[in-house]
């Protein structure tokens, strides 16, 4: 299957966009959600290397260009409606931009939020 045949299955906004969940490929952890559109989807597959889609800077945005924190890709995966990617992904440093391993690092505990993850070292 090539990419052309991959991006025909995916369901995109009116935006041109697919939201895109990024998982630790061996340990399950969720690490981050972000969008990708067809070209950045297109660049993922043949690179290994993740990229999404920026939107505040309207431009693709190569997943650690200036952090150094990459995602390789793994595996890519999608939903049953084809409006959700699952990226597995090989994370090289933290994903959040907080510098923490996860985005996902506050809980609703109690009424209030907790912060469950700090920043890495």
């Amino acid at each position: 299957m090539t990419a052309t045949d991959i991006l025909a299955e995916v369901t995109f906004n009116a935006d041109g966009l697919v939201p895109a969940i990024a998982q630790q490929h061996d340990t399950g952890e969720v690490l981050m959600m972000a969008w990708m559109n067809g070209e950045s989807i297109a660049e993922t597959l043949a690179t290994g290397r993740v990229c999404y889609w920026s939107r505040s800077r309207a431009a693709l945005w190569r997943k650690g260009e200036t952090s150094g924190h990459v995602q390789t890709l793994v595996e890519m995966r999608l939903d049953c409606d084809g409006d959700t990617l699952l990226l597995l992904v090989e994370q090289t440093g933290p994903a959040c931009h907080t510098n923490r391993r996860s985005c996902f690092y506050r809980a609703a505990r109690d009424g209030a939020l907790a912060i469950i993850a700090a920043p890495v070292a």
